[in-house]
Parts: structure tokens; sequence; C-alpha cells
């Protein structure tokens, strides 16, 4: 633990003027981000004596080593650049808002020629115009399934919109009125972008313009008798207000307005934000975070504000922003927001009528959302630490394994070897962490030396990584590069483990431990995890040690060895499936993805391109006389395939679209535990392949995979 003092600039040296301000430490690690008006004032408070700070302040400054500053012009600057850093470095003493959950939105594709109106997750895609969040995806469909009436927008799936236009015949939606067809050209292009454009403008709020213009063309065909088509206007005014029924009115005047609301104790906080549009409630989220730095409710409304809106723009960034506190910088913060959106925006405090009443219910709601984390934390807290406990307890651990790494090894029959490596943190799985390996040592099939393989690889990294920051006095053994300088950015293999888990027995066991043996790590645990009993196996132990059927320290253990099987088997499958897909263009070198398709774009088939001279392939666009020799050459090296015969009917099948072989024969995936499939049903063809191996009709393929 380091003295502030040890480090602390002289005050000549820190500029009076705004900037951001960056602690490390002693491994060169960004620990904290921060911002102020005055960098000099602002890190004068850091180095005051210890014991006056805030108790989480004074961890943070113990912790570092160092600290570096970066001035910029203006409070605006600041903003932005802290707010950069905070997403690049992921410093660990700095709030980190994390939504609770993947809220669903409603989102419509702008960016494509056929707009398509569909439910989206996760991070924001440019093009796209989003309305939401929602709390359910099925409030967002019953929404859609409403409003398709009055406008048919397309809702399809690319791989549905390409068939229909092949087959020449709308989908059902098509049929019943809930799309135009455009994929049949019933309507064009302009004609479908334009309605999915009033589509975004009535859930934006203009709702009023929509009705009105039913409503008279409803009037129209009453006068000129058309009955059938009044009564479907009518019918079509019905489903919009249907629709917007399902947002109740909360501001009468129409307000676009974000209203956020805090919630908070000494350690945890919730944050609640709604999204009122046209004075409607269309979107809500929240979010729960751990105080981990010395921050008021003003703060912690700052901070919100950097994660709520750092990557939007435009009409994402609603003219009013309501808090319940004005952070110390409100005019900057003001600034920064219009900027984002290209006019102004009013940040303030709501002080009396329906926006103070509605802060009300969105501060019930941030209060509610703590109080169910905290109810829903203690217990699962109190599972895990139990579990970590008698893992510790049955391990013979010096204390609680609180970083535990799983390895497991996936082949097909000593092909496609792959490993994975899966990272749980105080008993959750941490995905960012995970890693997969090709095994390139050795081929074919040998778990043992596999894991020996995959294990020495990973902690040679974090050798490397603790000799690049001195925390190491070691040796590179030239098995990799070593950078000489370090950014501070999280590095993939920087932490250690508590404890290793490897997916086998007594050899896997065995190999890991002598992975580690051999490069000296002496502080990591070894276990195994044994399927057919359930065992945990230790290095060098005779017999297994047996852990309770309800043990929470076991069923801790399963989750993680089931983890990194799962990731395994994912990554072997990705890889067996490009290798069956390849073709005779695959083995040219330096041919791509793109101009691959483009050369069977314009040929039509691989047949076709092999029948051509060099002189046709260069008149592909993209593709030179060098790489059209190139070609050549390989698809003449490449013997073609045998014509494929239905044996029920001797008829020979003639494929003009192979890009890839057609994989032969039955296959067998490695593994101790082979399932199989049911084989094919009666009456079922098989077609054969003239001089290869018989081809299995779908069904008939039998295996299981390791």
């Amino acid at each position: 633990m380091a003295d502030p003092s040890s480090y602390r600039p002289q005050p000549g040296q820190i500029p009076d003027s705004p900037g951001v301000y960056r602690f490390r430490d002693e491994h060169r690690r960004v620990i904290y981000v921060g911002k102020a008006k005055s960098l000099r004032q602002r890190l004068a408070n850091y180095f005051q004596d210890v014991a006056g700070l805030h108790p989480r302040t004074a961890t943070m400054v113990t912790t570092a080593a160092s600290v570096e500053w970066t001035v910029v012009a203006t409070e605006v600057e600041a903003l932005q650049l802290e707010y950069s850093w905070i997403k690049e470095y992921d410093p660990r003493f700095n709030v980190k808002y994390r939504d609770d959950k993947s809220y669903p939105s409603l989102a419509v594709t702008l960016n494509e020629e056929y707009p398509r109106v569909q439910v989206m997750r996760g991070p924001k895609k440019k093009g796209v115009r989003y309305f939401g969040p929602y709390a359910h995806a099925w409030a967002i469909r019953e929404t859609v399934d409403l409003m398709l009436r009055v406008f048919p927008v397309r809702t399809c799936s690319a791989g549905v919109f390409k068939r229909s236009a092949q087959i020449g015949r709308p989908c059902l939606l098509g049929y019943i009125g809930k799309c135009s067809a455009p994929c049949v050209g019933r309507v064009t292009p302009e004609e479908h972008r334009e309605l999915a454009e009033d589509f975004c403008e009535f859930m934006a709020g203009k709702t009023g313009t929509h009705l009105s213009r039913l409503e008279k063309q409803m009037h129209e065909a009453a006068e000129e008798m058309e009955y059938e088509k009044a009564a479907r206007l009518r019918d079509d005014m019905g489903a919009l207000r249907r629709a917007m029924e399902k947002n109740a009115v909360v501001l009468a005047d129409a307000t676009d307005a974000d209203l956020i609301a805090v919630a908070e104790d000494e350690l945890e906080a919730a944050v609640q934000i709604f999204h009122v549009r046209g004075g409607r409630v269309r979107g809500q989220r929240g979010w729960v975070t751990d105080k981990v730095e010395a921050v008021d409710t003003a703060g912690l409304v700052e901070h919100a504000l950097q994660q709520l809106y750092g990557e939007e723009s435009g009409e994402s960034v609603p003219k009013e922003v309501l808090v319940p506190a004005l952070p110390e910088d409100a005019p900057a913060l003001s600034e920064w927001l219009a900027g984002r959106r290209g006019s102004n925006v009013s940040l303030r405090i709501p002080q009396r009528g329906d926006k103070k009443a509605l802060m009300e219910t969105v501060h019930r709601n941030a209060q509610q959302s703590l109080a169910l984390h905290k109810t829903k934390r203690a217990s699962d807290l109190t599972t895990r630490s139990r579990a970590l406990e008698e893992i510790a307890g049955a391990l013979e651990l010096d204390s609680a394994p609180l970083r535990i790494e799983c390895f497991d090894i996936s082949h097909l029959q000593g092909d496609d070897v792959v490993a994975s490596m899966v990272v749980f943190e105080d008993g959750l799985a941490r995905k960012s962490e995970y890693r997969r390996f090709q095994i390139k040592g050795f081929a074919g099939q040998d778990d043992v030396r596999s894991m020996h393989e995959v294990v020495s690889r990973r902690f040679r990294r974090y050798l490397q990584e603790k000799l690049k920051t001195g925390e190491w006095e070691g040796e590179e053994d030239g098995s990799g590069e070593i950078r000489p300088e370090d950014d501070g950015r999280p590095k993939r293999f920087a932490y250690p483990p508590q404890l290793v888990v490897v997916d086998g027995g007594q050899p896997q066991v065995a190999a890991a431990a002598r992975a580690l043996a051999e490069l000296g790590i002496d502080d990591v645990a070894v276990c195994g995890l044994a399927k057919r009993l359930e065992e945990v196996w230790l290095p060098g132990e005779d017999d297994p040690v047996v852990l309770p059927r309800t043990s929470e320290g076991l069923y801790l253990l399963q989750r993680v060895r089931d983890e990194a099987h799962r990731f395994a088997i994912q990554y072997q499958r990705s890889k067996r499936g490009k290798r069956l897909k390849a073709g005779p263009l695959d083995e040219v070198p330096g041919l791509g993805e793109s101009r691959k398709q483009a050369l069977v774009k314009h040929f039509g088939s691989v047949k076709k391109l092999r029948q051509a001279t060099i002189d046709q392939i260069c008149e592909v666009p993209g593709i030179g006389r060098k790489t059209a020799e190139t070609v050549a050459v390989a698809l003449a090296q490449a013997a073609p395939a045998g014509p494929a015969v239905n044996t029920a009917t001797g008829e020979i099948i003639e494929d003009e679209n192979p890009v890839g072989p057609v994989p032969a024969g039955p296959s067998s995936e490695g593994g101790s535990e082979a399932e199989p499939e049911p084989g094919p049903e009666p009456g079922s063809e098989t077609v054969f392949e003239r001089g290869s191996e018989p081809v299995s009709a779908p069904g008939s393929e039998r295996g299981a995979e390791k």
C-alpha cells in the first residue's frame, strides 16, 4: 500500500486550468479517472491527511502509485475526455452503471433498402431508429401488431424476404394485409420507405396528424358511398387509438423529456429512467451499481447522464432532462448534451406540477429496484460465499478462491482440437475474460497433452504480463513478444486465478500441475472434476475428494465445468463447420471472401469457373491477372468430384452451385461418451457420390461431441 506523499506532484507542477486526471497503480493500470475545473485545486484534495479522507477515497489514493493529467480548453472537453477514458480503461474505483438486464427496443432499420420493424436488444447500430426501451418484448409485439393495419411495414427476416421474392409469393402477413409485400413488388421501395417513416413519426408521438388524415379519408369514403373502405379506415383509427392507450398520457403538454431518479444507501445506488415522448411514457430502464468512490447524489446523476447519452445523438437526446439534483458543473453538462442533440437541452430539477409528480413516481420505482436488488443479492451472495468456503475447505486452500479458471478440451475424432478457458469471479461468470485456444503443438487426439499445452500457454502469458510490469524477475523464453510499454488498459491474462479446474480426472490434473511446475508457479491450486461420479481429483492423490451431492461447492464446480464444456463445444463446432464448408477456392492464397463470392456470382458455379480461361476470369471486378492465374492453377489441381446419383431413381444430380464439398461419410466425434442419434426414417433416399465415401441422408449421421 503506497503512501500518497511518495508520488505527490509539486504544487507548481499542476496547472490551474480544466483537465482530466488519471491515477495509476504500481503496475501502471489506470484505477481512477476524474475531471476538474481546476486541476490544482482538485488534486490537492487527494493529498491531504489520509485520515481526513473518505474511506473509499483513502483506499484509492493508497492503492495508486502515480497520478498524471491532461489539460483541456473547456469543461465540456473535460467531460467528454473523462467519459472516453472511463470507457477505455474501465477503472476499478469509478462508478460504472450496468443494466441489470438487456432491455428490448422497437427498431426500424432505415439503413436498409426495405426498412424492417423488429425487436432489438444490445448495442445500437448506425442508421437504425430506436423506440423504447420497453420492459417486455411482448409489449412491443402487441403494439406493432395493432399498427401494422395502418402502416404495413415489412417485419420478416432477410431470409424470408429473399425466399418470397424468389418464389413470387408473399408470406402470410402479405395476404392478410399486415405487410405491403415489397418482396413481390406490390409497392415500390420509395412507397415502402414512406410507410416506414410514417410509422416512425407515429411512434415518436406525432399521432394527431395521422389520426386526422385517416378521419378525413373515412368521411370522404362515406360520402362517396364506399362503405367498406370507410369501415376499414374506422377500424384502422381504432387500432391506432388502442396502441396509444397502451401508453397513458403523463404530461399534458406533449413534452419530450427523460426523468432520472436515484435511490441510494451507503454502499449501493439504483437509477431509474423514464423516457417520455409526446407526453407518454415510451420506455423505462434501470441500473444498479456499487458506490466504489465517494460520490453524492449529484455525482451519481452526472455519471448516469454520461452513461445514458455518451453514445447517443440527435433526437435520442430529449429537449428536457429532469433530475433530482444538479451536478456541480451543470452548465457544462447542458452544453455537452446540446452538442450531442444538435440543439438546446434543458437540464433542471422539477419544482411543481405534473413533472414533479411523475418524478416522485420514478423515484419510487428506483427505491423498489434497490430494495429488490438488495434482497436478491443478499440471498445470492450468501449462497456463493458458502460455496467458495466449502471449496476452500475441501481442497485445503488458504483462502476462498475468488477467481476460478476452468479448462476443457474438445475435438472431432482427433480433428479440430480446441480448448476453452472460462473465468468465474466471486462465484459469477465473467464472460469478457473467456478465452479459446487452438492446439498447435501436435496433431491428433491426446487430451492429456492438449491440457498441458493450454495451461502452459495461459500461464506463460501471465508471466509475460508480470515481466512487463516488473512484478516478476524472470527471463523471457522467446515464446511471445513483449512490448516495452504499458498503456494502462486491462490485460487479457494479467490476473492469476486462485484455483484452476480441469475437466477430467487424474491424468488431466497431473498434466495441468506439471505445466504450472515447469513455469515455476506454486501459488495456484489445481483440481479436476470427473464427470462419471462428479469426483474432485487433486494432484498426486490416489483417492478423489468426494463432496456431498447437496454441497453448494460441488454445484459451483459443476457450473464452472459445464460452462467450459459448452464454450469448448461451441468453438469446436464453428471450426468444424468452416472446414466442412471449405471448397477449392478456399485454398487459393490471397483470395478473400468478397472476391470468392464475386467469382461464383459472375460464373454461376465453381464448375463453370473451372472451365473459364484466365482472360475470362480477369473480367470479374477486383480480379487481376496474377490472381486469375493463381485461381486457374488452384482449380486445375483440385480434382472435381463425380456426379451425385440418386440410388432410388438412378438419376444423376447436377448441382450447379456448389461452393464447398459435400461432407463424406458418417462421422464420429472423439470422446469417452458417445450418444448415437436416430437413424434414417424408413423409405428415405440415400445419395452416393462416385469416387467418394457414401453420403448419408439427413438424419443418419452418428456421433457425439467431446
